[in-house]
């Protein structure tokens, strides 16, 4: 059993999903750090209200902070929206960049008979004999 256990921690699957999950959590230490240090002042700066936190009211006894709710609201578009602009945009555009042109035309066509793969310039399909058009 522990051998299995051994051959399972291995495998390169399991190793390269534990490093993802040490990367991301980094990255997500760094991204929580660019909005709360840079985004979040910065909105702060243009609405006059750096935090909501103290905003509730009360129903029976009952306080809603729902300042809370608006604090975790704006984190969550200002995080979303630095992943997007500062690591899908610029992803995007390196995949982009780095195809080199259109794909190449096809060279084969399916055979309308048995759907196997055929040359373009067949009139007969090798499979099934089928005549081609």
């Amino acid at each position: 059993m522990l051998k299995e256990f051994k051959q399972f921690l291995l495998r390169g699957n399991v190793v390269d999903l534990a490093v993802g999950v040490v990367i991301g959590a980094a990255f997500g230490t760094i991204v929580s750090a660019l909005v709360k240090d840079i985004l979040t002042p910065f909105i702060a700066a243009i609405a006059k209200v750096p935090d909501f936190s103290g905003l509730y009211f009360v129903i029976n006894d009952s306080k809603f902070m729902y300042g809370d709710f608006i604090n975790a609201l704006i984190s969550f578009i200002l995080v979303a929206s630095a992943v997007f602009f500062f690591i899908v945009k610029p992803m995007n555009m390196l995949v982009e960049r780095s195809r080199k042109g259109p794909p190449a035309d096809p060279t084969t066509k399916k055979c309308p008979e048995c759907q196997s793969e055929i040359p373009l310039s067949a009139r007969r399909c090798s499979h099934c004999t089928q005549v081609v058009g």
